[in-house]
């Protein structure tokens, strides 16, 4: 049975992150966009990152970064795995020799989802986000059969995920894991433990039917 993985993005406190681990998050994200408003610092990364358990992945959210910013940050966090969320093109994204995902804005004009495969075949996989403007899918779903059954990389859906349409997403979807930020928490960078457990809880509950269905 595949297990879909689950990334929780945007921690800003230390309980935060102890309890998604509690919870069953296999990543962390942690976002260095300094406009964004769960931003943290390098320095502040490193401490978020110091909670986390053997086998949880910390991950670096960037924004046309310079190189010397995701310096500082892997500095910071020597272990992580990178997110780049902007305009970055391939060579970007594998400057820094880490393994990476790359964000697709869906619904955005000109996107196509099987180029953006073949462009970023390096990446670990392919994040899949709405398209609003400025960067970040703003809470918001996309039409999840704009994803083509042929796309060949992992795929990790995201945009507007929340306990209560994240079990829909992983039958439908069928992705390699899902990613979550504004839908498990009380304010901008402040999580809610409850609805970390019932997200992760509810991710089970899909694989479990996924399971059943194919015994």
């Amino acid at each position: 049975m595949h297990r879909t993985r689950i990334k929780i993005c945007g921690f800003t406190r230390e309980a935060d992150v102890d309890a998604a681990c509690a919870a069953g998050a296999d990543a962390i994200g942690l976002n260095l966009y300094p406009k964004s408003p769960r931003a943290v610092t390098p320095a502040r990364a490193r401490e978020l990152a110091a909670r986390m358990p053997p086998f949880v992945t910390p991950v670096l959210l960037f924004v046309n970064a310079t190189p010397a910013e995701v310096a500082a940050g892997l500095a910071a966090v020597p272990h992580a795995v990178l997110q780049f969320h902007g305009d970055e093109s391939p060579a970007d994204c594998e400057a820094a020799a880490r393994p990476y995902l790359r964000a697709v804005r869906m619904g955005a004009p000109g996107v196509d989802l099987l180029d953006c495969a073949a462009r970023y075949g390096s990446a670990q996989a392919l994040l899949l986000d709405a398209f609003v403007e400025g960067f970040g899918g703003g809470g918001k779903v996309f039409d999840w059969s704009l994803i083509p059954r042929s796309v060949r990389v992992p795929v990790v859906l995201s945009g507007g995920l929340n306990p209560a349409n994240v079990t829909d997403g992983v039958l439908t979807v069928r992705p390699w894991a899902v990613d979550v930020s504004s839908g498990v928490e009380q304010a901008k960078g402040i999580k809610d433990a409850g609805l970390m457990r019932r997200f992760c809880q509810a991710v089970r509950d899909a694989d479990q039917r996924v399971a059943e269905a194919a015994s």
